[in-house]
């Protein structure tokens, strides 16, 4: 990511994490000089947890990695490899939480800290609990490897704290088609996982949220929680305010989209200020937020329980009628008839 006035992108991803991919590597047969070389990544760069590299910088060593290993299911042990150690402060505010509920509250918010480039967000649906994954735009090339790495790293730090209790009620699903290799995921998610799901989730039942957390340490966790916002800060501070806009605009804690004002006023600027700055990116605040409403939308839509009505007030149109114009705009058809073509997510491959 590149800001404006700056020369290149900035370093925001641990350098630590591209080591152990290395490490893997190297178990794997690639050595690591020229697998470094190829992502031009200087070797003194790994030679400490606290640096950093570039995003672009990383993503190229996950391709070539990808690339020189041959394994289509890298990510998997990639994620494997991540213990919760490795996240420094973000694992240790989750694991001082007092119950898994307040625990991926602290993971949802800061998960941009480790994974800049994802977005991590929850829901409850039913008596299902929802984590879903979401990988950034422009790196459709590395979906599954991204996916495959989070869900395995989510997954090993659950049976630490919990044993098996999530994944044996639950479920996880995934975007991608079945691999020809279904061993790693089997070993992995059992009988508990679905490909060609419409989104990215880690399921489990919602009752399991009030489970304790043996590590419970308020002190631990006021501690862990200031590192991660000076971190949250830092990366703020090195991206465009094109990507802070987005990201500010994931829907709040009553599900809404917030508007300009609300926006502007948490970049402690006038809502003047935000549009001239974003027309100086290119990019205007209406378009943005259009975007977020067309993907909330998407997502309620899978919703039963949602009325049609509630799908548009949620995504902020007062009128259901104005929602279905710009629905239509999206997709091509209404809102109803999109969500009635629906084919069930049992008809996809586990």
């Amino acid at each position: 990511m590149t800001l404006p006035g700056k020369q290149g992108p900035l370093p925001v991803i641990r350098a630590h994490y591209a080591d152990i991919l290395c490490q893997l590597a190297e178990e794997l047969g690639v050595a690591r000089a020229p697998l470094l070389a190829s992502a031009g990544i200087r070797p003194v760069q790994l030679g400490h947890p606290d640096n950093f590299i570039t995003l672009e910088q990383f993503t190229g060593l996950c391709r070539e990695a990808l690339a020189r290993c041959k394994d289509d299911a890298l990510g998997l042990a990639f994620g494997l490899r991540l213990k919760f150690t490795t996240h420094g402060s973000l694992a240790q505010a989750a694991i001082s939480c007092d119950t898994l509920e307040e625990a991926i509250g602290v993971l949802i918010k800061y998960f941009r800290t480790r994974f800049v480039y994802m977005d991590l967000t929850f829901f409850e649906e039913g008596d299902e609990a929802v984590l879903q994954l979401d990988p950034g735009h422009g790196l459709a090339d590395l979906e599954r490897f991204n996916v495959d790495v989070v869900m395995a790293s989510l997954l090993d730090v659950n049976q630490l704290l919990f044993g098996n209790r999530l994944i044996l009620d639950g479920e996880c699903r995934v975007v991608y088609p079945e691999p020809t290799d279904r061993a790693p995921y089997h070993r992995l998610f059992g009988d508990q996982i679905l490909f060609g799901a419409r989104a990215n989730q880690l399921r489990f039942n919602r009752r399991l949220l009030s489970l304790p957390i043996a590590l419970s340490n308020p002190v631990a966790r006021r501690v862990a929680e200031a590192q991660c916002e000076q971190e949250l800060k830092s990366i703020d501070a090195s991206i465009t305010v094109t990507e802070r806009v987005r990201r500010l605009l994931a829907p709040g804690g009553d599900g809404r989209i917030p508007d300009l004002e609300t926006v502007a006023a948490q970049l402690s600027m006038s809502a003047r200020t935000l549009r001239r700055q974003l027309a100086s990116e290119g990019v205007r605040f209406q378009t943005l937020q259009d975007a977020q409403r067309h993907r909330r939308a998407l997502v309620l839509l899978q919703r039963p329980g949602l009325t049609i009505e509630a799908v548009a007030e949620q995504v902020g149109y007062s009128d259901p009628s104005n929602f279905g114009r710009a629905f239509r705009k999206w997709e091509g058809v209404s809102p109803s008839a999109w969500r009635a073509r629906l084919a069930p997510d049992d008809h996809s491959s586990r």
